[in-house]
């Protein structure tokens, strides 16, 4: 028992990391029925297909488990930056034989909402976590009106107290070594606990946070203990955590708990694609890097084609999630040939721990993390 099992429910202070793209409820509840708390996540699904994958999850597991959700500020559209990220993709498009005038604008993801948690009501989730930052207040109310348990990632000390001011239960201490998105959302210029999210810490042409704010990411085991001393709540420890060994010394460290993500992309019960399984199981997942060519925000994945031409970051990318739209047909056109080069291949810096195992297995295997630090 630790404060994070008596505050999730849970027998072991473990959270699979919800991961979009690459699984629905079946990962999440072999995770619940193993200890752990299984992650739903619910920023890219539509209304039906969400209250199909809760309905599922709940059904899945007696246990107690999670949904995640984005709660990004959505970019204004700019006619002038969408034009010079079309102008880049352009001889892609050329190469594959695509209309680039054919594609049509999109927003991708959603921030979650009144109409999403409407959704979610019914469902009186014993979790919710958001990446991002936090959900306007009136939100933030109704999901804790439910009984939910808040969870939010942080990759500063300044957001991690930013969050505990503001209603998360608990704070996700995510690496600069974490697979997939950054959760940053301050700026490190501007003042930390506010109301609400400070205007200056958002930069128009990202929708998100300034680029200079990636100079303010840590490593894990430098962003943890900081952590654990500047706040009150429990901190889960994220990024790099692959098996036993990294589990304990998270636990160390003063984590209260730990989230792995990539170390699930191969199990069993994951939807990862045949493409990305195989760049996880090859010497290309050696050398991952932050990205913002897929969706105009920072995420980590295994390099390929497009990052290494593109970017990986890159000024002509729109904001989050706009540039995902102009990617959407390259990928598309690729993966048929077989080719990853335009996917995003989302994954951590440590894949030592990805297996082709039922996901239980995986997490007893890091459990015994957790008896290494008692």
């Amino acid at each position: 028992m630790t404060t994070l099992t008596a505050l999730l429910g849970t027998s072991l202070p473990l959270i699979q990391a919800p991961m979009a793209g690459v699984q629905g409820a079946a990962l999440a509840a072999a995770v619940c029925n193993a200890g752990g708390l299984g992650s739903l996540p619910g920023a890219m699904l539509t209304p039906e297909a969400l209250e199909r994958e809760l309905s599922a999850l709940s059904a899945g597991t007696p246990h107690p488990w999670n949904v995640n959700f984005f709660c990004h500020t959505p970019p204004v559209p700019d006619a002038a930056h969408e034009a010079r990220w079309r102008a880049a993709l352009a001889p892609f498009f050329a190469e594959a034989g695509l209309d680039i005038s054919a594609v049509p604008a999109g927003a991708g993801r959603v921030p979650f909402s009144h109409a999403v948690a409407d959704v979610i009501e019914p469902f009186r989730p014993p979790v919710v976590s958001f990446h991002f930052g936090l959900p306007a207040p009136d939100l933030l109310a109704r999901v804790k009106s439910w009984g939910s348990v808040v969870l939010s990632s942080a990759t500063t000390v300044d957001e991690a107290r930013w969050l505990e001011a503001h209603g998360a239960d608990a704070v996700i201490a995510q690496g600069l070594e974490a697979g997939g998105h950054r959760g940053t959302f301050l700026s490190p210029h501007a003042p930390p606990l506010r109301g609400s999210l400070p205007p200056e810490g958002r930069d128009p042409a990202w929708g998100g946070p300034a680029p200079d704010l990636l100079t303010s990411q840590m490593g894990t085991f430098a962003l943890l203990p900081q952590i654990v001393s500047a706040v009150r709540v429990p901190v889960i420890a994220a990024g790099g955590i692959a098996d036993a060994a990294g589990v304990a010394t998270a636990m160390a460290l003063g984590a209260a708990g730990v989230q792995v993500g990539t170390a699930y992309l191969c199990s069993a019960e994951a939807t990862t694609s045949a493409l990305h399984r195989a760049a996880l199981q090859s010497e290309a997942a050696r050398h991952t890097a932050l990205t913002n060519v897929f969706t105009g925000r920072p995420a980590r994945g295994i390099v390929n084609r497009a990052m290494r031409e593109l970017g990986p970051m890159s000024l002509a990318a729109p904001a989050f999630p706009l540039a995902t739209a102009a990617m959407a047909p390259l990928r598309a056109h690729f993966e048929a040939q077989g080719s990853g080069d335009f996917s995003p291949l989302w994954a951590g810096q440590n894949v030592s721990g990805c297996r082709s195992l039922p996901a239980a297995e995986i997490t007893h295997q890091l459990a015994r993390g957790f008896e290494c630090s008692l």
